[in-house]
């Protein structure tokens, strides 16, 4: 993750200097309209990750295999589903409602098409990514992140080399490593699992029970699409391409710091699920407790640095940047930090199978991002807008889903606010109080800022964090 992060960021450089402001806004947004279908998928794959993982914690291997044909058959309906939905409305979209430069139609129009492209096969890989998770066969995510980051690297040395449409050439070639990377995770499994062997299976009950549970789950995911991708829409109606490139820089940094705890989380999640079937639902707490608070201590570690020392990390990273860069780039760091909190106990939600008020209520909560961004927009153009209205709503949706979880599986709500939230508001005010202290009050070099910043941060986790026998184990994995 560490060589993934460096690299996401030093191509992230080289590809806006090379697209230019305009052409790097437009591919943000374009991606973006894509983006807005992935509610489909993302309900789909949730759905599959579960019932792959609850099959694996029952033991039934038969069951296993025919949960993975069923969700193979269904992706691939859904696949078709979407490519007819985005080659109807979404291109009748990018084509007349976007705020884009008619000059370049032509090339938003292979940006979208290539992008649509990448989506369906990411459709087509679900199964094969849920299996992989499921088994928890982590190295293969090591080994293809190095891989894909080399082909990064090499997209973009050829966008340098080749006197052809920048915009046309990138969108192309972020497809062929989409294409390689899938057929890769697809060949594994195929090589490694006997369960990955598709075999024509049709249960109408347990079709119907997949396909509830993942209706439930595209509201939910309908509403994090809304708040993530539609904001950008909603941006390029008021303000403009300018604002998007800087959107897209925000989401670009926060894909590359979020991937760290999405790993980590991805680690333990399947054993959320797996604790919840075998019915060891006090190890199964155990784990929400500890992962909710390991993950936004990862996710601190990383993020103030970045937060404090935002100007000079901009300016040693992409040299200029469009305005509202750093401030957007803060917010959503800060934005992040509370979600990852939540990540264990949505897993803990979808565990139970019982979401249908849980994703109703969290999902309208999350949704309202969108209609109350675009009002307030109206009132003040202030583009910081939806992303304050983004941390206000994070923070009552995690409330919300600790009162669901009480309900839902009879979650240790007090537990959950002594063991992690206690600790985490104790260490984010004492990292504050010391940053402020050290940064605001000295000339330092901005390296050595950087350096302070990240062990104030360990020292502070270390001291009021964690408990002595997590701590003891942090050190035997150093002394490893």
């Amino acid at each position: 993750m560490l060589l993934t992060l460096g690299v996401s960021l030093y191509t992230s450089r080289i590809v806006l200097k090379t697209l230019g402001v305009e052409d790097y806004g437009i591919y943000s947004i374009i991606g973006g309209i894509v983006s807005l279908l992935s509610f489909f998928n993302a309900a789909m794959s949730s759905a599959t990750q579960r019932f792959l993982s609850y099959d694996i914690g029952t033991g039934n291997s038969n069951n296993l295999q025919n949960t993975f044909s069923a969700t193979i058959i269904i992706h691939n309906i859904l696949a078709v589903l979407i490519l007819c939905i985005a080659e109807t409305l979404g291109l009748w979209f990018v084509n007349y409602k976007l705020n884009l430069p008619a000059e370049r139609i032509d090339a938003v129009n292979w940006v979208y098409q290539f992008s649509v492209f990448t989506f369906i096969l990411n459709v087509i890989q679900v199964p094969f990514n849920a299996l992989i998770i499921a088994k928890e066969k982590m190295n293969i995510y090591a080994i293809m992140s190095i891989v894909e980051v080399i082909l990064k690297l090499l997209i973009v040395y050829v966008l340098n080399i080749i006197n052809y449409d920048k915009l046309k050439l990138y969108a192309i070639l972020q497809f062929s490593v989409s294409f390689l990377v899938i057929f890769t995770y697809q060949i594994y499994c195929w090589t490694n699992f006997k369960d990955s062997k598709f075999k024509w299976y049709y249960d109408r009950t347990y079709f119907k029970t997949l396909i509830s549970y993942s209706g439930w789950s595209l509201f939910g995911n309908i509403a994090s699409v809304a708040r993530g991708q539609g904001i950008n829409v909603v941006l390029n109606l008021f303000f403009g391409l300018s604002l998007n490139a800087a959107y897209g820089i925000m989401i670009q940094v926060q894909g590359a710091i979020n991937a760290f705890v999405t790993n980590f989380q991805l680690a333990v999640n399947p054993q959320i699920i797996k604790t919840y079937a075998a019915d060891e639902r006090q190890k199964m707490t155990e784990l929400v407790l500890q992962s909710s608070k390991l993950s936004y201590y990862l996710m601190l570690i990383i993020t103030m640095p970045i937060i404090f020392n935002i100007e000079f990390i901009l300016r040693l990273w992409l040299k200029s940047y469009p305005a509202f860069t750093p401030i957007f780039i803060q917010l959503c760091l800060i934005n992040v930090l509370i979600d990852c909190i939540s990540g264990p106990l949505m897993t803990a939600a979808q565990a139970s199978g019982k979401i249908k008020w849980y994703q109703i209520v969290i999902g309208s909560f999350i949704f309202l991002n969108l209609p109350l961004s675009y009002f307030l927009l109206l009132l003040s153009k202030n583009p910081y807008i939806p992303l304050y209205i983004s941390i206000l709503i994070s923070i009552i949706s995690l409330a919300f889903r600790l009162v669901f979880l009480k309900k839902m599986i009879n979650f240790d709500i007090k537990q959950f606010l002594i063991k992690v939230l206690y600790k985490i508001i104790i260490v984010t005010v004492v990292v504050l109080l010391l940053m402020f202290f050290f940064l605001k009050r000295s000339n330092l070099d901005d390296f050595f800022k950087i350096i302070i910043c990240f062990s104030i941060c360990c020292i502070s986790i270390a001291i009021f964090g964690i408990s002595r026998s997590e701590l003891q184990g942090v050190r035997k994995l150093i002394k490893k």
